[in-house]
Parts: structure tokens; C-alpha cells; sequence
């Protein structure tokens, strides 16, 4: 017999194994509930509540020296208590959120087959098409709100992967509780297998997907509109699916396939794009310019620098620069090198070709930084190590500070570390980093780099997307987001009246004004000095919330919504939806009737 206890989050299972008995939870059960629930004996007498808990968690996890170690014990965690495991992260979020997220979730990818115990999500096959429907329906839970979904074709910055690319939409979703309290029976991890190029994983003994190369072409689209088509029937056109490390040749195209039919984005293009422009936009702050006064210089050319590179375009407009002028001032280098038109190598697609601009061809990224001039250099290629020491010392002698984002995950593949800019430019460059690094100490000065970690935008995303019932992710609401979260402070206004405003965008005119204030609190000029970017992420769940507020906002304004009627308080409204990761009594209420009837 399996039970699970709703309320308090553990999960119990009485299994008979021939005489045997086994008892699988944790010891939050009081006297009443064990006796109630039939499980009374089966545990020891011993009673903890959660808070004793939580410390035997901290002093599990700390005997634990490697990231991986750390990682299985969570993981561990997550099935025998759900509730414990959640309230631990979300009160551990400074040095947790590395082990279940980048970097560490990278290695635990590449280990999966070892790993993996109890399987979290669904695996759905391409052996599995035309009846994916049906795969869908064995999903116990009726009301999903999110799903993360991944083809396993591009994790991280580790490539391939295939079947074990799961552990990112399972990182990702219990993130989405952590981070901003979506309660995790709404959200719905999901892989969908068709096949891996990975030729060391159809080796493996232990891999856990399908030992094949993958499917490609019509079969393949067949399948994903098979799949977007089954998860609206299944849980309705409200349902949120994020799009996960999906190849670049798939991941742009399915992007503009679904986002005006589907609720739907891809948090590698536009996650990323809002999260790194957010990081952009606060650096202003220090170099005291305008985003239009720079030119920008991308290492890598694929989703996420095309993501970031459209969204900067976007963010200039609002300051009034022409579609045109902004594309100019935004170059991109690709394997081939800069792209430019007529580029003798090709290799220029349609995304790509926005930003290919009349010049002679440059060959590497060290000429390219000395002939352009950029002010701001970012790196999404992963590629590890390609801010040379040249590099960064150009970027130095070019500018007063520099504004350098090595945004590559894992750290591994990280363009370069912050020690490494921060000493090559003399300590004069403003880093952002997708990995973290620690605070680093140079000419007396210490430095704390920030992440530029999506997760400081698509928990409170989904949240907002999720409480107003918005049918279509519209790309205006990354920009939001990123507005909020690091550039609406009030020691920088935009008037939104300004005839200058070429292209106003409707979200923003309604909620630019009121959004002013929502990080003069959260980042503030002393975080700024040390050179953190992003807020704290001991922040980070506030965070969530008022990106979450805004959005819901901004659907009502702008007539998008679909939970009606309107909330009068819509914080309040939020704030009733949330997940809570405390424990509730495991079982109803008792009372007596009087004894004559």
C-alpha cells in the first residue's frame, strides 16, 4: 500500500515484501498522526518537527565535501520529504542554489544513469509518437500549471546528453518552488527522447534513453507538435511550457513555430536575454551612460546571444534609438569569425543575419575586440577561456570600465573567471559572471561578481504567467521583468511621455512609471560598488514576487489575462496561490458530538 501525505509533505509507503514491512518517511509525525495513519510503531518514538529537522539536514549535507555528494543527498531528500526539502533550499538559497542548479546540476547530467533513483517527470520517446496523449494522461497530477520540457540536444554548455538532459527540467522546477513558492504538484518535469549523437552515451551501459541517433526532420516536428498539442488538451491552454537546451537549429525555429499558439518561451534565448540585459541595464548605473552609447561585441552567436542581442535592441528603443541604429551598434562572432554580410565562410542564418553589418571580415575574437572598440563584451559561446589575457587588457585600455559578462555554464566553460578580469583590467571592469565566483581582492579593493543566473527571472515569470492565466509569453515581458528586476530604481527614470519613445511598447508605458521603485531596496549603490550586478540572492524570492506582481498587472491592463474577474489586491491575490513549505496537520480534524443525540 502507497500513501502520500499531502499536507506535510512526507511521503509514506507501506510495502509488504513478503513478512517484511518498511516504513519510508521521516520521524514529523506526531503520536496522533502515527496512530491515525496506521504507521504508529513503524517508526521510532522519536518525535522532531521540522525546524529539528532542518538542523539533521545542514549537519547531513555539510559532512558531504563534493558538490555531486551534496547534490545526490538533496535529491534523496526530495523524495522522502518534499516539504522539508523545499523549506531547506529555500532558507539555504545563497549556497544551495549551486548544487541543485548550475554549476553542479551540469555534472549530475553527465552522471545521471549513476545517479538517478527514483525517476522525477515523465520520459516521453519517439517510439512513443501518436500516442503521447496517453503517456501524458498517466501523469497522476490533474492541474499542471508549468511544464519544463528538453529534447536533451544541448545542456548547458555540455552538448549532448540526451536522455540525461532530465536533470534539468527537474533543477529548473524546483526552482520554481524555491524561488517563487509555485506549489511543485502544478509543475511537470518531461524529456523527450529521440535518440542522442552522443556516441560516448550509446556506449554507456548505464545510460538510461533510447540507443539511438537521433530523429530529425519531419518525424521530429511531427512529434513536437503531437506533443504541444497533447499537453493543451491534457492540461489546458493555460499551461506554461518552457522550452529547455534544446539545439540552436530547433530551439529559434520552435520558438517562432508555437509563441504566438501556445503559452510557451525558451528560457535559453529569451530567459537569458532578460536576465544578462537586466545586469547590462544596472552597469549604467556605474558607468553613468546610456545603453545606446555602447557597442557590444558577442562571443558566440547562438541562443542565447541572439536572445540577449534582440532584447538589447528592444531595450535601446525604448531610449529612443532607431531599430537600425541599435542593430549597429551590436556585432557578433561566430566560429567562422565576425559576422559580417558576404561573409566568404556562410554559415550566416536568418537570426544571425539581423546583425550582419558591411565590413571586412575579421577572423578571431582578440582582432575583432581591437578593431571594433567594444565597451561591453559578452560571452555565451561556451567556450572556456576565450577572454584572453589580451583581451581583457584591451578592453581595459579602450575603457574606463569595461563591462565584461563571461555568462557560460558550466564553470568550466566560463570565458573567463572573475579573478582573471578583474586582475587583467586592473580592477577596473564591471563582471557578471553565469557561474559563481567567489569575492575576489585586488589592489585592496574587494570584488563580488555577480551571477547573471536566469533564475532571477523566469520563477517570478511563471508565477506571473501562471496567477493571471496569460495565454501568450509576449517578449515585452522579459523586457518588464528585466526592468524590474535591476533597472526601474530611482536613481534612474525614464520618462515614458518622451516624444523620444520611437517604438513605446504598451506593457512598459502602463507599468514603467509604477515600477521605479521595485529594486531601490534590493540593489542598492553599496552592492554596486563592490561590483555585484544582480541582487542578493538571499533576495531573490521578493524578487520573484513583484516580477510576478507586474506581470499579472500588466495582463490586466493590457486585456491578456484570463482569470477573471480581476483581483482588487493582486499581491494579496498571489500571495493566496503560493506554496506553503510548512507542515500541516497529516490528518483531519477530531471533535465530539455531545453523547446523547
Amino acid at each position: 500500500m502507497f500513501s502520500s501525505c499531502r499536507t506535510c509533505g512526507t511521503v509514506f509507503e507501506l510495502r509488504r515484501v513478503g513478512e517484511s514491512l518498511s516504513v519510508i518517511g521521516g520521524m514529523g509525525f506526531t503520536l496522533q498522526e502515527r496512530q491515525v495513519l496506521g504507521i504508529h510503531g513503524l517508526l521510532p518514538p522519536c518525535y522532531r518537527d521540522q525546524d529539528k529537522q532542518m538542523q539533521l539536514i545542514r549537519l547531513n549535507i555539510d559532512k558531504y565535501q563534493e558538490p555531486i555528494n551534496k547534490y545526490t543527498y538533496l535529491m534523496g531528500l526530495l523524495e522522502r520529504n518534499e516539504k522539508l526539502f523545499f523549506r531547506f533550499l529555500s532558507e539555504n538559497v545563497e549556497d544551495m542554489m549551486p548544487i541543485v542548479y548550475t554549476p553542479t546540476v551540469g555534472l549530475a547530467c553527465q552522471n545521471y544513469g549513476l545517479i538517478l533513483r527514483n525517476p522525477r517527470g515523465l520520459f516521453i520517446t519517439i517510439h512513443d509518437k501518436g500516442n503521447v496523449l496517453e503517456i501524458l494522461n498517466n501523469w497522476p497530477e490533474n492541474e499542471v500549471k508549468a511544464i519544463v520540457v528538453t529534447d536533451g540536444e544541448r545542456i548547458l554548455g555540455l552538448g549532448d546528453l540526451g536522455a540525461y538532459g532530465m536533470g534539468i527540467p527537474v533543477g529548473k522546477l524546483a526552482l520554481f518552488t524555491v524561488l517563487a513558492k509555485v506549489d511543485p504538484r502544478q509543475c511537470l518535469p518531461i524529456t523527450l527522447d529521440v535518440g542522442t549523437n552522443n556516441q560516448q552515451l550509446l556506449d554507456d551501459p548505464f545510460y538510461i534513453g533510447l540507443r539511438q541517433r537521433r530523429v530529425t526532420g519531419r518525424e521530429y516536428d511531427e512529434f513536437i507538435d503531437e506533443f504541444m498539442q497533447a499537453c493543451v488538451k491534457r492540461f489546458g491552454r493555460n499551461c506554461l511550457i518552457q522550452f529547455e537546451d534544446f539545439g540552436n537549429h530547433n530551439a529559434f525555429r520552435l520558438l517562432d513555430k508555437y509563441r504566438n499558439e501556445y503559452c510557451t518561451f525558451n528560457d535559453d534565448i529569451q530567459g537569458t536575454a532578460a536576465v544578462c540585459v537586466a545586469g547590462v541595464l544596472a552597469s549604467l548605473r556605474a558607468t553613468k551612460t546610456r545603453l545606446s552609447d555602447h557597442l557590444i561585441v558577442f562571443q558566440g552567436a547562438g541562443e542565447a546571444s541572439l536572445g540577449i542581442a534582440e532584447l538589447c535592441v528592444k531595450a535601446m528603443k525604448t531610449e529612443g534609438t532607431s531599430d537600425a541604429d541599435a542593430r549597429s551598434k551590436i556585432w557578433l562572432v561566430d566560429s567562422k569569425g565576425l559576422i559580417v554580410k558576404n561573409r566568404p565562410e556562410g554559415g550566416i542564418s536568418e537570426h544571425k543575419a539581423k546583425f550582419a553589418h558591411n565590413r571586412a571580415p575579421i577572423k578571431t575574437l582578440t582582432e575583432v575586440v581591437k578593431t571594433l572598440k567594444p565597451s561591453i563584451l559578452i560571452g555565451a559561446a561556451a567556450i572556456g577561456g576565450a577572454f584572453t589575457t589580451e583581451i581583457l587588457q584591451t578592453m581595459a585600455a579602450n575603457n574606463k570600465q569595461p563591462v565584461i559578462f563571461a555568462l557560460s555554464n558550466p564553470t568550466s566553460k566560463a570565458e573567463c573567471t572573475a579573478e582573471a578580469a578583474y586582475t587583467h583590467t586592473n580592477g577596473t571592469c564591471i563582471f557578471a559572471s553565469g557561474s559563481p565566483f567567489p569575492p575576489f581582492t585586488h589592489n585592496g579593493k574587494t570584488h563580488y561578481p555577480g551571477q547573471g543566473n536566469n533564475a532571477y527571472i523566469f520563477p517570478g515569470l511563471a508565477l506571473g504567467v501562471i496567477s493571471a492565466g496569460i495565454r501568450h509569453v509576449d517578449e515585452d515581458l522579459f523586457l518588464l521583468s528585466a526592468k524590474v528586476r535591476l533597472y526601474c530604481i530611482k536613481s534612474y527614470r525614464i520618462d515614458l511621455s518622451s516624444s523620444k519613445l520611437a517604438e513605446p511598447l504598451l506593457i512598459l508605458r502602463t507599468l514603467y512609471p509604477k515600477t521605479c521603485w521595485s529594486l531601490a531596496d534590493i540593489v542598492t549603490e553599496k552592492d554596486l560598488d563592490m561590483g555585484s550586478l544582480y541582487p542578493p540572492l538571499k533576495t531573490i524570492q521578493d524578487c520573484s514576487l513583484k516580477i510576478a506582481v507586474k506581470i499579472v498587472e500588466a495582463a490586466y491592463k493590457t486585456g491578456i489575462a484570463s482569470v477573471l474577474p480581476e483581483p482588487d489586491d493582486i499581491e494579496a491575490y498571489i500571495k493566496s496561490l503560493l506554496y506553503d513549505y510548512h507542515y500541516s496537520p497529516a490528518i483531519p480534524k477530531v471533535y465530539e458530538w455531545p453523547t446523547k443525540l
